[in-house]
């Protein structure tokens, strides 16, 4: 069942919210953009008064001479005329650019930038009339509305009162000499958009906030449309919970693949195995090639043995190569020499077989810094006593 308006009184959710921008809906105030427009355009023509009053005065100077060539020859009268019009067009675009940058600027400040090419897709469903209407009579278009509707009506009071001020002041205009009449009807026209901006001023201070409300208020959500959301990212979830096991298969195929070729298995009997590497010609410390706990570490010595790797059991050196040796990485520097030795027993242990002697009797006993071993710590206290052993 759809949900409806009175259904949906919760805050639209941080992906909802995502949506809608990349839907093309952000909070957008139109009185703003009209301020800043505006009000751009009333800067410059203040701020550049003196230099526009001369050129208007030259070309309508100029606009108002004539003489005997022009008259006998209309094309020097349209020349004129083109000339004039490009002239106008030279001082009007820079001043209409300006306001439409700032207009554009003016409207990113209500919702933020936002880049979509969505609105633009054809929707045949609002040249629906029926949706059309309905369109025209929702509560947000009446509001939009008489929004406007109160601002031209201002608009109109207030241009009938400032020029119910200033008639006079604009019927002295025709007594004026023409650079004096310019310069008096600029003041006037400077005064009346300054009360113009000054109106818009204040209803887009209350349109900005106004919109963002209004744009909440259309993204709220209901319970439902919530649970749907949450069972969706629920599935996404799922979706990377498989592949983030379908990686660690991967990886584990991969560092069994590695145990064969590997030199040697320390092993703590019931918990970690730890497979390493060492080849003199490339590298410079002996490598974890392999390691594990629990069945892992099983697996690693079942295949360790069915490729003739020798494994040792030390369990004071498995808990501490598993605690602080990385996969594919070098042993710690402080293990070197308890690695060396087990190292050299594999070596002489190969050495033995490859010529037929009996193999070395006793498995080295390598002494591990008791601050690397993890039951070696304040809170565990010393480690029960195990025994050590080797199997070829």
């Amino acid at each position: 069942m759809a949900d409806t308006a009175q259904d949906r009184k919760l805050p639209a959710s941080a992906r909802k919210i995502a949506k809608a921008r990349a839907d093309g809906q952000v909070a957008r105030s139109r009185d703003l953009g009209h301020f800043g427009a505006i009000s751009a355009g009333v800067a410059l023509v203040v701020a550049m008064a003196p230099e526009l009053s001369d050129w208007l005065t030259r070309t309508m100077a100029l606009g108002l001479r004539f003489d005997a060539a022009s008259l006998r020859d209309p094309q020097a009268m349209a020349n004129q005329l083109l000339a004039m019009s490009l002239q106008m067009m030279a001082v009007l675009l820079p001043l209409f650019g300006c306001m439409l940058a700032v207009a554009l600027a003016s409207g990113t400040l209500c919702g933020g930038w936002n880049f979509t090419l969505k609105p633009l897709t054809p929707n045949f469903s609002k040249i629906d009339p029926l949706s059309g209407l309905l369109r025209l009579v929702s509560g947000h278009q009446l509001g939009e509305t008489l929004k406007a509707s109160l601002l031209a009506v201002l608009l109109g009071a207030l241009g009938a009162w400032y020029l119910h001020q200033r008639w006079l002041q604009h019927a002295e205009l025709l007594s004026m000499p023409l650079p004096a009449a310019l310069a008096a009807a600029g003041v006037l026209l400077r005064d009346g958009l300054l009360g113009v901006c000054s109106l818009l001023a204040v209803f887009a201070l209350v349109d900005v906030p106004l919109q963002r409300q209004l744009l909440k208020n259309r993204l709220r959500m209901s319970s439902e449309e919530l649970k749907r959301e949450f069972k969706e990212n629920e599935g996404n979830g799922e979706m990377k919970n498989r592949m983030k096991r379908r990686m660690r298969e991967m990886a584990n195929r991969r560092m069994f693949a590695a145990v064969p070729l590997a030199d040697l298995v320390v092993m703590n009997p019931t918990h970690y195995a730890v497979a390493l590497k060492y080849d003199e010609a490339s590298m410079t410390a002996p490598r974890v090639v392999a390691k594990g706990a629990d069945l892992i570490a099983f697996r690693i010595r079942d295949l360790a043995r069915e490729s003739k790797v020798p494994v040792l059991e030390s369990p004071p050196l498995a808990r501490a190569l598993y605690a602080h040796a990385e996969l594919d990485q070098e042993i710690p520097a402080r293990l070197f020499a308890a690695v060396a030795q087990v190292l050299a027993w594999v070596y002489q242990l190969r050495d033995a077989l490859a010529a037929g002697r009996v193999s070395p009797a006793d498995a080295p006993v390598p002494e591990v810094p008791a601050d690397l071993d993890p039951l070696n710590d304040a809170t565990a206290g010393p480690a029960a006593p195990e025994a050590d052993g080797a199997t070829p």
